[in-house]
């Protein structure tokens, strides 16, 4: 199903910017029982990311609105909420008037095998690298051929998971995830000043770790680094954590660590069902 402006069709302009350029953002959210889950936090981070764009951003209650509308009768699935800078001819510059569209749509949820969170999942080093732009780093724009590219790089079903590294050999994050490491009690997340996906699961679990007053830090590190490392996990809003067991030639264990953060997030998850 797909909700365009708030009615349900399956078309779009061909002049629609997000089409034309990518201008625009997106959210993908798990639904849960006809919930959509941690939905103030995804709208508080297409809003933000609206401001750094120029993007009008949609009033917040008719995002909600359509939102339940959308989601009412479903049991589990995805949710993909995508804001683009609506039509505006042809070149880059900005129409004098902005008018938003905004597209919902449902999706199935993904059958990721049970053991990808409790055994961890293999992974590998992609080519592609991300480049380096601290205007659009953090966002989830619409532009992801970085992300397409280095996803096309393995066919592989043993192998879920692609690690992204920036032009300066920094190891920023997963094609569809990001990414966290575990040395000697502390935890480790790759800074996004200038390039990667801030996403909405590594917000949660670094305000989680703090709380737990488990050490937790945004740094640059390198492959190195992270093939030395005692622990490692991936994290998005629809996979929640997957430990990962493999990285190239280099294993891990699933550690206790990994396995206290799944818990608490587990918990913190089930407490937003609630309210």
């Amino acid at each position: 199903m797909i909700l365009i402006n708030g009615e349900y069709k399956e078309h779009i302009e061909v002049v629609d910017r997000g089409f034309q350029y990518g201008d625009g953002l997106f959210e993908t959210i798990e639904v849960n029982n006809g919930q959509p889950i941690f939905l103030d936090r995804h709208l508080d981070r297409l809003k933000a990311g609206c401001n750094r764009l120029y993007i009008p951003f949609p009033n917040n209650e008719l995002l909600i609105t359509e939102t339940k509308e959308l989601c009412k009768h479903s049991t589990t699935a995805v949710l993909k909420l995508i804001i683009t800078r609506g039509s505006g001819g042809r070149g880059y510059r900005q129409p004098d008037i902005i008018l938003p569209n905004r597209v919902l749509s449902l999706h199935a949820f993904p059958d990721y095998p049970a053991a990808y969170k409790e055994q961890g999942v293999t992974a590998r080093f992609c080519a592609t690298r991300l480049g380096l732009n601290p205007a659009l780093a953090g966002l989830k724009h619409l532009n992801r051929l970085e992300q397409v590219l280095a996803r096309a790089e393995w066919n592989n079903p043993a192998v879920q998971e692609g690690i992204m590294m920036d032009m300066n050999d920094h190891v920023i994050e997963g094609t569809m995830t990001n990414l966290f490491y575990i040395k000697k009690g502390s935890l480790y997340t790759s800074s996004l000043v200038q390039s990667g996906v801030a996403g909405i699961m590594r917000s949660i679990i670094m305000t989680l770790s703090s709380e737990h007053h488990l050490p937790a830090m945004e740094c640059s590190f390198s492959k190195d680094v992270l093939l030395s490392a005692d622990e490692v996990f991936l994290s998005n809003s629809i996979i929640g954590i997957w430990p990962v067991n493999q990285i190239a030639n280099t294993s891990y264990q699933v550690g206790p660590i990994t396995r206290h953060i799944q818990r608490w997030l587990d918990n913190f998850k089930n407490e937003a069902l609630r309210m």
